[in-house]
């Protein structure tokens, strides 16, 4: 056979290593496009997933729609707002259900004795960062507020509470007459001791709520009290 028929022996050995090179690198070239693709197709569904989850919020007349309410389990704890009431991590609050602790944060209004220690005793009770919820007939009070037995492990924030004497049993509001017996007999237990609201300094500071009378009276209940 005639030396011209192996076309590729006679060419010098730097062209074919130059055009090795160039279809490395157009390999690479059509690579990149392809992942640059993708990206973008991700980018462009991500954006449009994202737009439709902030138009779910609207209805057709671009008012807001509420949130879905919350379900039984454990949630975690941003900050205690005050006694009785928590913020949870995603910004909903929770108000316990029979609580009704003395004011710390209600505008306007000075901070009651006992106040600051039932917060405290709140902070000090959830300092875990986690709580488990649970409802009753009642979801939420009319300022919107997530109304709830708090628990941690097997103890009840709201019973302990009154069982404190930081809070009268507040019987008057629609939810488990079960619950309620729980509630008066802490209660019972803390008058018994004279603990907090219904110590003798209690009874007798001109700024103290009269723990006489908070536990029928429907006018400091923790469905009228004012949004903290």
């Amino acid at each position: 056979m005639p030396p011209h028929s192996q076309p590729d022996s006679g060419r010098p050995e730097p062209f074919k290593r130059r055009r090795s090179l160039l279809f490395r690198i157009v390999i690479v070239l059509v690579a990149i496009s392809v992942i640059r693709a993708s990206i973008k197709a991700i980018d462009r569904y991500n954006t449009a997933d994202s737009s439709e989850s902030r138009q779910a919020e609207f209805d057709a007349r671009g008012i807001k729609l509420r949130k879905a309410p919350l379900i039984e389990g454990v949630w975690a704890v941003k900050r205690v707002v005050d006694g009785d009431t928590l913020l949870l991590a995603n910004d909903v609050r929770v108000r316990l259900l029979g609580v009704d602790t003395p004011e710390t944060v209600k505008p306007d209004h000075p901070v009651e004795p006992f106040g600051k220690e039932a917060s405290a005793f709140t902070r000090d009770f959830v300092a875990g960062g986690q709580v488990r919820l649970r409802f009753d007939r009642e979801r939420e009070d009319k300022y919107g507020r997530t109304l709830a037995y708090v628990y941690v492990d097997d103890a009840m924030l709201n019973e302990e509470l009154i069982r404190a004497g930081f809070s009268a049993a507040k019987t008057y509001f629609n939810y488990s007459p079960a619950m309620k017996k729980r509630f008066v007999a802490a209660e019972k237990e803390a008058r018994r001791a004279r603990r907090g609201i219904w110590s003798a300094e209690a009874v007798t500071s001109p700024a103290s709520k009269n723990p006489a009378t908070t536990s029928t009276s429907p006018a400091s209940g923790s469905n009228s009290r004012g949004r903290d």
